[in-house]
């Protein structure tokens, strides 16, 4: 999408009430990404193309509440935090998640986008941190990846691979130097939890002397996937 295009859709939405499907909105600890440890507010979109095996967000497959961008960003200052992530699901798949991104960024804070990367990232607002997955064959959705979107990114994005067994950190690997991920933007490795013990991964890391960041997710160790962190 051009940046005309972009910018159509952002007036288009705007006619249209500005209104997206969210399943919710919270206050908590951000345990991923550039941003990890800093107080952050969350706005997890509804809806997801995506069915990757080791997904912890399935509830945010269905339902949600048809909320209107501006009580969304009158809540999201409520919590007077600078950081806002915009998850899912996969927040992409509603097409107004741009102008939700946009706003954010417009109203001065700090806006990571959590991605699966299976969708064009070419529109999302250049302030906005991208934090984009690619899918690892474990995952059960590398046949998802689009890659056109490194394309896409910037230097202050990150590409996170989250990785289940040793033949995804192999594919990982692989593709990091493939593409030169590391040149591009910081790469984040990142355990599935209970299938990957964290020591072994970042073992691996070590040992071939890679271009990686190695992450937790810091919410598991706080508050062990409870609700609302």
């Amino acid at each position: 999408m051009s940046g005309s295009e972009a910018t159509a859709a952002v007036a288009a939405g705007q006619a249209a009430g500005e209104r997206l499907r969210i399943t919710e909105i919270f206050h908590s600890i951000q345990g991923e990404a550039d941003a990890i440890g800093w107080r952050t507010v969350f706005v997890r979109l509804t809806g997801c193309p995506l069915r990757c095996v080791w997904c912890d967000t399935t509830y945010s497959f269905h339902g949600g509440e048809w909320r209107a961008i501006d009580d969304i960003l009158a809540e999201v200052a409520g919590h007077g935090a600078h950081h806002v992530c915009v998850t899912g699901g996969e927040p992409l798949s509603q097409k107004r998640c741009l102008i939700l991104l946009q706003r954010l960024c417009d109203a001065g804070y700090e806006v990571s986008l959590e991605t699966s990367g299976a969708l064009d990232v070419a529109a999302v607002d250049p302030r906005v941190r991208k934090v984009m997955d690619l899918k690892a064959p474990d995952s059960g959705e590398s046949a998802r990846n689009l890659w056109p979107n490194l394309a896409h990114l910037l230097p202050h994005d990150q590409v996170k691979i989250v990785i289940a067994s040793r033949a995804d950190y192999e594919w990982a690997r692989g593709v990091v130097a493939e593409h030169g991920l590391d040149r591009r933007c910081m790469v984040l490795f990142s355990p599935v939890h209970g299938a990957v013990q964290p020591r072994e991964l970042a073992e691996w890391i070590v040992a071939d002397k890679l271009p990686v960041r190695f992450q937790l997710q810091l919410h598991k160790l706080l508050w062990n996937d409870a609700p609302g962190h």
